[in-house]
């Protein structure tokens, strides 16, 4: 007869006396996870309960919401566009460069294009490279429905000419960080000071 090694015999003994016990904490069923709070509603002046779709330079579907929580300078152009859009565009750089670095990652610069026939994502993409435009900017196209519906919530009119191009009205708005207007520049002459003040008093 084989004698078995005396620590595995006395392995044996303990576990053949060991009294049997529940199943460890770890493999109980795991308790409900908490409730998450859906997020809060958006106030009744904010332009970010505009639920139209937008398509931004890259081509993915954005949401005006997902800009919640940061300041936003918005101005609605077209690419093509000869005088006073690339003029709006380098106010806007100018405003972004008179920020302190640390604020700038806070700030969100948006460009919606009224063209909605000829301002692909790559058309948009392609502007943002030729005016060195940074991941701060959002270039954003939607349906023509959308953008009429963007225009009225900011007071922005526009129309289109018989050669393609828009008039408009060179609005350029800041919201807050609840996608409220705190502020608008209308015209390109002048009032970039006061806009520049109203950047720097936003949450």
């Amino acid at each position: 007869m084989k004698k078995i090694p005396l620590l595995l015999a006395l392995s044996l003994t303990v576990i053949s006396a060991a009294p049997l016990t529940a199943a460890p904490a770890c493999c109980a069923p795991d308790s409900p996870s908490p409730a998450v709070a859906p997020p809060a509603a958006f106030t009744n002046e904010s332009i970010y309960q505009l639920d139209g779709h937008f398509t931004d330079d890259s081509g993915r579907p954005f949401a005006l919401g997902s800009l919640r929580g940061r300041t936003v300078v918005l101005d609605m152009f077209f690419a093509s566009c000869g005088y006073a859009c690339p003029l709006t565009v380098t106010d806007m750089l100018g405003l972004q460069n008179g920020l302190p670095a640390d604020r700038r990652e806070h700030v969100a610069f948006v460009l919606v294009t009224f063209d909605v026939a000829h301002d692909t994502p790559a058309v948009l993409a392609r502007y943002r490279a030729e005016r060195h435009l940074g991941d701060n900017w959002v270039l954003l196209r939607g349906d023509a429905s959308t953008v009429r519906e963007l225009a009225a919530l900011i007071g922005e009119h526009f129309k289109q000419n018989g050669d393609g191009s828009f008039s408009h009205s060179n609005l350029l708005t800041v919201l807050n960080p609840e996608g409220e207007i705190v502020h608008q520049r209308t015209g390109l002459k002048g009032g970039l000071a006061e806009t520049a003040r109203a950047l720097a008093v936003a949450p």
